[in-house]
């Protein structure tokens, strides 16, 4: 193991493995810090349950990474539609489909599993990357001209620039002291992996019930993945409940769509929140991802955001490196926080205002809720803005992503 490096990045995640791939075409020195290690082999018949809706943007930045092709040979599965419907006190709802816009699908269901996997495979064929892993870093302390981290094995790992990429609760920059504002949800997510009767017709399909909204996202085999925002009690009993009972309350939630429930797999829950962190940088440290803002899951934005922060931070820190310039000083750094905090915030402050919409019960809210889905349905100049905005063509996109 090196104990000096050009960039640090601790977490192997989505975002930071991302990074470190979108670094290798460069001279820098990479090292990854990582407590565990990832899984890169399952049985052909296990699904993550946890997903993530891939954007055609973040298709790009894969295809760019030479990484698509590896998730592609172990399991994305596209979607061609996606029907939105709101439960309560009549009937609201909006279409997107692929054709209407001449694409060959609005983007691609992944689990997390595979799209980690196939980056971390990765790393082997560069001779600038070391993963670090498995193993916990103590200490955390930034120099005027490098920061360094203390292992838990005693020994001192030095970089001109750190990179937190350590999900929502990253110890990176709790212990650099960059303060997080935002808030918990009265929320928790059920994710689970069911077959229905019914095919799911590679659509995505999400139905807004008063407790949260309800997704089903399509899989191979006629498998999907399910994400259940609920309240917490709630989401709790969905978790600990007899299998039948869940797959009974699974096809009342969801209007038996695609006709009953007929397999479930493994069940979990996580809490939601909202949270943005005060700063993005700070002289040696740069956050990206989870670790800088976390989003409600409703339109499944959150990875997507996590790697055009990828995207924009590597453009930045290379063009910096190429011209000579010290890719650790605030001043760099800078830009990729510009560059990515109003973009990111937007979003953040969407999704919190969707949400607020469509947990609101009073009647009138509910019909101009409704009016306003069923007008956006026709209005397809905005539908279709709205779908290419969703899809990543839209925004100050880094080029990787275009």
């Amino acid at each position: 193991m090196k104990t000096d490096y050009d960039v640090l990045i601790v977490g192997s995640g989505m975002v930071g493995a991302a990074i470190a791939n979108a670094l290798d075409g460069s001279d820098l020195t990479i090292g990854i810090i990582e407590n565990h290690t990832p899984q890169m082999q399952w049985p052909p018949e296990h699904f993550d349950i946890r997903v993530s809706a891939i954007t055609r943007a973040s298709q790009r930045f894969f295809e760019n990474l030479g990484v698509w092709h590896g998730m592609e040979q172990r399991r994305v599965t596209p979607y061609n539609q996606m029907h939105v419907w709101d439960s309560t006190g009549g009937h609201g709802e909006i279409h997107f489909d692929a054709a209407e816009i001449n694409e060959p699908n609005l983007g691609h269901i992944i689990e997390n599993s595979v799209i980690q996997s196939a980056l971390v495979e990765r790393f082997a064929d560069f001779d600038n990357i070391e993963f670090i892993c498995p193993v916990n870093f103590t200490r955390l302390a930034f120099e005027k001209d490098h920061a360094w981290l203390e292992l838990d094995d005693g020994k001192k790992l030095a970089a001109k620039l750190i990179i937190g990429t350590d999900g929502a609760n990253s110890r990176v920059r709790q212990i650099a002291g960059i303060s997080v504002k935002g808030w918990q949800y009265d929320h928790k997510a059920v994710v689970t992996v069911v077959k229905t009767e019914k095919s799911h017709q590679n659509a995505a399909w999400q139905r807004f019930l008063p407790t949260g909204p309800l997704a089903f996202l399509p899989l191979e085999n006629g498998y999907s993945s399910i994400v259940w925002s609920t309240s917490p009690s709630l989401a709790d009993q969905l978790v600990a409940m007899d299998v039948e009972l869940f797959k009974q309350d699974l096809e009342q939630a969801f209007e038996s769509k695609l006709g009953t429930i007929v397999e479930v797999g493994q069940r979990g829950a996580f809490q939601l929140k909202l949270q943005h962190t005060t700063n993005y940088t700070r002289p040696r440290l740069a956050l990206a991802g989870d670790a800088a803002h976390a989003v409600h899951p409703l339109a499944g934005q959150g990875v997507n955001l996590g790697l055009l922060d990828a995207a924009a931070l590597t453009e930045v820190v290379l063009e910096a490196h190429q011209a000579g310039q010290d890719i650790g000083s605030h001043q760099i750094l800078r830009r990729f926080e510009r560059w990515r905090k109003g973009d990111n915030l937007a979003m953040l402050a969407a999704m919190d205002g969707f949400k607020r919409l469509f947990g609101n019960q009073t009647a009138p809210v509910q019909f101009m809720r409704h009016l306003g889905l069923n007008m956006t349905n026709r209005a397809t100049p905005l539908k279709n803005f709205l779908v290419k905005y969703g899809m990543g063509y839209k925004g100050d996109l880094p080029k990787a992503c275009r």
